[in-house]
């Protein structure tokens, strides 16, 4: 076993789920409930990000206590019926099986709440697969961010950074794992492939997965393999 691929940490929204649909309609409802036109397009670009910090870019608002009750609104939304509707990209509940029985441990990083996270995987059935779920909210104060939700697993869960790589499908994933020392893999099915320029600028040590069949290959490959 190559023991650097031993624990397998993916990001969730876009990477494991197809989360956008869900996600982007609760928007729309508590803009319109509240009578706000947003102030940018809402497309799938918008998911990834601390939702505070994605709220107050769709409306400019910026009093604090105004978005946390915007905030509030699309948690009670999302919470008791919109995350339902979340999917998981096709063929990943089999990568994740075969995953776990090659003998890898798997985790989750994501700056998605831990309550949706978890609510989601139980749905899908996938909660079984995961030895930790490590969300922005998971500690008080929250997170700062990716980076730093993935320092505190790696601590808290006695990983080797040479023992384990990130999977996610955005540059803000690639860095957070460039900052703890961890190999990283993007995925081309998830929401950072439509960034501008996103897939052209990749840094070459960045290893890239095109199609989620492709992901227990790349994943359990030896170092410098070619795929």
């Amino acid at each position: 076993m190559n023991p650097r691929h031993l624990h397998l940490i993916f990001d969730f929204d876009g990477t494991i789920v197809d989360s956008a649909p869900a996600i982007l309609a609760c928007f729309r409802d508590v803009l319109a409930h509240r009578g706000i036109t947003p102030l940018i397009k809402l497309d799938r670009t918008l998911i990834g990000p601390p939702l505070l910090e994605t709220l107050q870019l769709m409306t400019g608002i910026p009093d604090k206590v105004e978005l946390q009750g915007l905030a509030g609104d699309f948690k009670r939304r999302y919470d008791q019926e919109a995350l339902f509707h979340t999917m998981a990209y096709p063929e990943v509940g089999n990568a994740l099986v075969e995953l776990v029985a090659s003998g890898r441990c798997l985790h989750i990083a994501t700056n998605k709440r831990l309550h949706p996270t978890r609510l989601i995987l139980r749905h899908l059935g996938f909660e079984e697969h995961f030895a930790s779920v490590y969300a922005i909210d998971r500690c008080d104060p929250p997170y700062r961010n990716k980076s730093a939700i993935l320092a505190a697993q790696l601590s808290e869960q006695g990983i080797a950074a040479h023992q384990a790589c990130y999977v996610g499908d955005k540059a803000e994933d690639g860095n957070a794992a460039d900052a703890n020392g961890l190999a990283f893999y993007f995925v081309h099915w998830g929401y950072g492939a439509t960034e501008s320029g996103a897939a052209a600028v990749l840094p070459e040590h960045w290893r890239q997965v095109r199609e989620v069949a492709q992901l227990p290959a790349s994943l359990l490959a030896p170092p410098g393999t070619l795929l």
